[in-house]
């Protein structure tokens, strides 16, 4: 127990040290390129930061345990909205570009509905099983391409600031900030699953609770290491594409991939869950759609963190 302690606590400062290189690594790219912390956020970092649930997931289909497989994303895309953002947002309210409220949360949203239709077929439609096949993954797949190729055509970065034309890196050190630093991400987030896991497992609770809760906050601790200190910074627009792009791809690129890997069945992992994470993508779409506003206020924040913390009171007490 004293090795495992250990682990959890290195865990957590290769999540840290790697999030803060990776932020100020990815925003320097983003400048050299020409394209924007958004897009950097979205597609980088956003898949990047996406690796700890790709690798848990795949292993879980590879192992046929789909409720690790699907427990992980639903469980981790609920912990990005409802507390990453939450958090986010009470740090420094988090500017919305017009691009992200036009295209990448209605995106989010819709890949969640698309989800949930190919997975519960015979809930919603009284045919075949509550599966997600190897043809629904190819479908979700094809759609993550689909969206990649947009993301990309229809980029534009802002003109840097003063402030950020002093703070300019090289090439070569920005590049390796960003490797380094999600490297530290990623190795970071397995020991804390693999720590947190064992700890969970002696306890005595069922693989649904352990993936929709302990794996899915271990895996999505590279995305609230990064998001806040990207808040912290001033770069909110890299947090939400974090976020955001951490939720598409959660759905597309990782549950696809695991479908393809096995079918992935409805066992443990109940409605709520899912209608909790329709609830989180909903939410934020709303949000940024009925105001003018142009960001995400500090009390959207709150309502976020206080509806995760009434999804985990029902979590605990259905055990």
């Amino acid at each position: 127990m004293v090795v495992t302690i250990l682990l959890f606590i290195t865990s957590l400062v290769l999540i840290l040290v790697g999030a803060n290189y990776l932020v100020d690594g990815a925003s320097a790219v983003a400048r050299k390129c020409g394209l924007s912390e958004l897009l950097i956020g979205l597609t980088i970092v956003g898949i990047g930061t996406s690796a700890p649930e790709m690798v848990v997931s795949f292993i879980g289909a590879f192992n046929g345990n789909s409720d690790i497989a699907l427990g992980n994303i639903v469980g981790s895309n609920i912990f990005n909205t409802a507390v990453i953002l939450g958090l986010t947002a009470v740090i420094c309210p988090v500017a919305v570009s017009g691009m992200a409220k036009k295209r990448d949360i209605p995106f989010n949203l819709g890949v969640s509905v698309l989800l949930a239709v190919l997975l519960f077929n015979r809930t919603l439609f009284s045919y075949g099983t509550d599966c997600l096949s190897r043809i629904d993954g190819a479908i979700l797949l094809v759609v993550f391409i689909i969206y990649m190729f947009l993301c990309f055509k229809n980029d534009s970065a802002d003109a840097p600031t003063e402030e950020e034309k002093v703070k300019e890196i090289s090439t070569p050190v920005a590049i390796l900030m960003l490797s380094g630093g999600l490297a530290a991400l990623i190795f970071g987030g397995k020991l804390f699953v693999n720590s947190t896991t064992e700890i969970a497992r002696a306890i005595g609770v069922s693989d649904a609770f352990i993936a929709i809760t302990v794996v899915s906050f271990g895996t999505s601790l590279p995305e609230l290491a990064t998001a806040i200190i990207a808040a912290v910074k001033g770069k909110t627009q890299m947090a939400l594409g974090d976020i955001v792009g951490s939720n598409i791809s959660n759905i597309l690129l990782i549950l696809g991939g695991s479908a393809l890997i096995h079918p992935l069945e409805v066992n443990g992992i109940t409605p709520i869950d899912f209608a909790m994470m329709l609830f989180c993508a909903l939410f934020l779409f709303m949000s940024v759609q009925l105001t003018k506003r142009g960001r995400f206020s500090k009390l959207e924040g709150i309502i976020l963190l206080l509806s995760e913390a009434v999804y985990f009171s029902y979590l605990v007490m259905h055990i």
